[in-house]
């Protein structure tokens, strides 16, 4: 396959990136556009000078593959229905809306053969990339994700907006589920969680902490990193970071973690690319997505926990 053929689904916000993204590759084509807006998908489609696509069957009879930017609630449906018409997907995260829509989509890419790929972004960021290279034994997480406020993802609460990113990247890392979560959070400026803070436990002892807010200040995506005799401090937003080690005789050193600053998106599609023409699997599998959003689900199921326990508490609490 010399130039697959690459359809959008969702010219959104970051519908639009992946648009970009594709038009300006020169190694696929972007075929087509499909948006429940039919204004929007037009005016996308003529910044691009590409198609605009009305069904499902569409988008599956002049293109390879297809990017699903929608909202969450529709990926499986979208996602299966263009899978057994013929087209690898890639899915952006989180991979579903609960486990069984997930699910559908794995069992769907198994048994038709196609590329299942899901849009977790920041698997491809370059610090990321470099911090796995030197994780060994990781015994404790500290990190921060938290946003300015925005009307955008409101359809799902904080913990699969914001803070799925961060459970990828550590259960990539861990490379095993939590055997226990501890969660709290509320909502403040939307009918869904806002800010959250969870602890993960680990077998073999590893923990955990995540703290993501979208109703911040400031814009901070940070992750720290403790193992044996080395502590790595991680910047998401700059794609950096630095590793502080102690040896035998407790002397201390210090040296940046090594990454190539680059678009995670662009190299998360080159992934996509790549996977359509030699079929191997991609970076983050449906298995692994699914993974994160297990953990986010009971997450959520802890913080509703939670929340019953203050409302008996605290007099006039919702």
């Amino acid at each position: 396959m010399s130039q697959p053929r690459i359809a959008v689904l969702g010219a959104g916000a970051f519908g639009k990136n992946h648009i970009r993204i594709i038009h300006e590759a020169a190694d696929v084509q972007l075929s087509g556009i499909l948006d429940s807006d039919p204004t929007r998908a037009q005016a996308a489609a003529d910044e691009r000078g590409c198609p605009v696509f009305g069904t499902l069957e569409e988008v599956a009879a002049a293109s390879d593959a297809a990017v699903i930017a929608t909202p969450t609630i529709t990926h499986a449906e979208f996602g299966c229905r263009l899978m057994e018409l013929g087209c690898d997907v890639l899915v952006e995260k989180p991979i579903a809306h609960d486990e069984a829509a997930g699910q559908a989509l794995i069992d769907t890419a198994a048994r038709t053969g196609r590329i299942l790929q899901v849009g977790h972004l920041e698997r491809f960021n370059p610090a990321v990339t470099a911090l796995a290279k030197v994780v060994s034994t990781p015994l404790f997480f500290e990190i921060h994700r938290m946003s300015e406020f925005s009307p955008r993802s409101l359809d799902v609460d904080v913990v699969l907006d914001l803070m799925i990113h961060d459970l990828d990247v550590v259960l990539s890392l861990v490379g095993v589920m939590p055997d226990e979560i501890r969660a709290a959070g509320i909502h403040v400026m939307s009918e869904k969680v806002d800010i959250a803070n969870v602890r993960l436990q680990f077998p073999g002892g590893c923990v955990a902490n995540m703290t993501a807010s979208r109703i911040s200040t400031e814009r901070i995506r940070k992750l720290r990193l403790f193992q044996p005799r080395e502590y790595i401090s991680l910047d998401y937003s700059r794609q950096d970071g630095a590793r502080f080690s102690v040896d035998a005789n407790r002397s201390v050193s210090f040296a940046p973690l090594a990454a190539m600053k680059s678009e995670p998106l662009r190299l998360e599609l080159e992934n996509f690319f790549e996977c359509i023409r030699t079929r191997q699997q991609p970076r983050v599998t449906g298995k692994a997505a699914l993974d994160a959003l297990k953990v986010a689900l009971a997450i959520l199921d802890k913080i509703e926990e939670h929340s019953k326990l203050v409302a008996l508490h605290v007099p006039g609490t919702p």
